[in-house]
């Protein structure tokens, strides 16, 4: 089991980050509302841990944040595409990170307005 922290902040579902010291997975710019930030922190770690889902869910809740709804929905399928990892909750209770992406696809809008101007 993967000991991981969600926040109930984020794209209504939640972020998670590893309980290290060392934030390599945009939990606190995700925090402090700095989503573009976040999204590139999160980017250059998958880099180097592209199946981590613990990246994925916080990249697609900063995406949700910055309105890259169609980037966010790919993420958490991606999420479900890879084994299931069991998060652990600050409130004790252990939720299934396919489980985590599946609520935050629930969330996301169905489709994406697009808007013209003249």
């Amino acid at each position: 089991m993967r000991a991981v922290m969600v926040v109930a902040a984020v794209a209504g579902i939640g972020m998670a980050t590893p309980t290290l010291a060392q934030d390599r997975t945009g939990f606190q710019a995700i925090a402090a509302g700095d989503f573009a930030g976040a999204a590139r922190q999160i980017e250059a770690e998958r880099r180097i841990f592209p199946q981590r889902p613990e990246l994925m869910l916080n990249l697609a809740a900063a995406y949700a944040k910055l309105g890259r709804i169609a980037d966010a929905r790919a993420l958490y399928g991606e999420v479900q595409a890879v084994p299931v990892v069991n998060m652990d909750m600050p409130n004790g209770a252990v939720v299934s990170s396919h489980d985590i992406a599946a609520r935050g696809l629930e969330r996301l809008p169905a489709r994406v307005e697009a808007f013209a101007t003249r």
